[in-house]
């Protein structure tokens, strides 16, 4: 593994299965097992999960204020700032198809309707236009849901529509209702002064969405036309920041996928019985076409396999594609450094 990189070709040698296993043969087994006695075992993990949920690790928010899709409820306000369209598709995919499964009505204000219904493809089976015609999909132009008679974001009419589509849902025999849009269209340079007028509405639209017991939503913003100060601003007003479902979590593991940067994270352990896990969470997916980052800062552990998985999928990456490994902690970096994994071609040490 390297520091930085050394050109888009950077000596990267390609290594067979029998040397990956060689190298694992070839760590010091004694050297390993006092480093592994070194760490308790029973506080591995509960102190990563602790560390993550008192917000210590790296600036992060709590745990309890960045949650996957999935968990959102009836009552929550929340948003998503997202890097990519296949972000957005991610998680308000995610959002909508619950709302079909699980007896929801599903409101979308846009303009741009049910052609442009984020993440729901024909493969997941959904026929949109019977799911309209009963009510349970429905679209609002921003113009009725919460625009003023010269186009100008009205926090009475946006909260005049969310009590209207509550009251519509519970009249309609469903068990709540979920809404989103798309607020980026305030972020043009004309239209700033909308998303300055959201801003300071947010608070009232929290109470409007919690009152209602019914309701829940995401606004979601292209982050990409935000500046770092209107990013943190969007954060406070929001009690929840939503994010992919794990990829994977069995509560001694979880796998998230990240879009900025493109990569995962991990936190918990890996052992013996998750190497598998890793090794297909790691390969599915489309082959990248940009460096590929792991999030280590919440990982309390990992073996020599886990390792081994990591160094093998960096091995089978285009050659101009590594792996960077980011905020690593201190015994992990020890692991490292001990089996000399350290010089292995394609694993590029990141930010700290």
């Amino acid at each position: 593994m390297t520091d930085e990189l050394r050109g888009p070709t950077a000596s990267r040698g390609r290594m067979t299965d029998a040397e990956f296993d060689a190298l694992i043969s070839a760590a010091d087994a004694q050297q390993v097992a006092e480093l592994r006695r070194s760490v308790d075992t029973a506080g591995r993990l509960s102190g990563a999960l602790e560390e993550s949920a008192l917000g210590s690790v790296r600036g992060k928010r709590p745990w309890f204020a960045v949650r996957p899709v999935s968990t959102i409820r009836p009552g929550d306000h929340a948003w998503l700032a997202f890097s990519a369209e296949s972000e957005r598709n991610h998680v308000i995919g995610a959002f909508v198809r619950d709302a079909f499964n699980m007896n929801e009505k599903m409101v979308y204000i846009t303009d741009a309707g049910p052609a442009q219904l984020s993440g729901v493809l024909p493969r997941h089976g959904y026929d949109l236009p019977a799911l309209t015609r009963c009510g349970q999909l429905c679209f609002i132009p921003r113009e009725k849901a919460y625009l003023d008679s010269r186009g100008r974001f009205d926090v009475d009419r946006m909260s005049h529509t969310i009590e209207q589509q509550a009251n519509s849902a519970f009249d309609q025999g469903f068990r709540a209702v979920r809404m989103t849009t798309d607020l980026t269209w305030t972020l043009k340079k004309s239209e700033r002064r909308d998303f300055k007028r959201i801003l300071g509405c947010e608070d009232r639209l929290g109470e409007t969405i919690f009152s209602t017991s019914m309701a829940m939503t995401i606004c979601q913003v292209d982050r990409r036309y935000c500046t770092p100060d209107e990013l943190d601003t969007l954060d406070k007003a929001h009690e929840i920041v939503v994010e992919p479902n794990p990829e994977f979590d069995d509560g001694v593991l979880r796998i998230t996928r990240t879009y900025s940067p493109l990569g995962l994270r991990l936190e918990g352990e890996v052992d013996a019985a998750r190497w598998a896990i890793l090794t297909e969470v790691l390969g599915a997916g489309e082959a990248p076409n940009e460096p590929m980052h792991l999030d280590l800062s919440q990982l309390g552990f990992i073996d020599l396999g886990g390792l081994h998985a990591i160094a093998r999928h960096a091995s089978r990456l285009p050659e101009n594609i590594p792996l960077i490994l980011d905020n690593i902690p201190p015994q992990i970096i020890s692991m490292i450094e001990m089996v000399g994994w350290h010089r292995l071609p394609g694993l590029v040490r990141g930010r700290l």
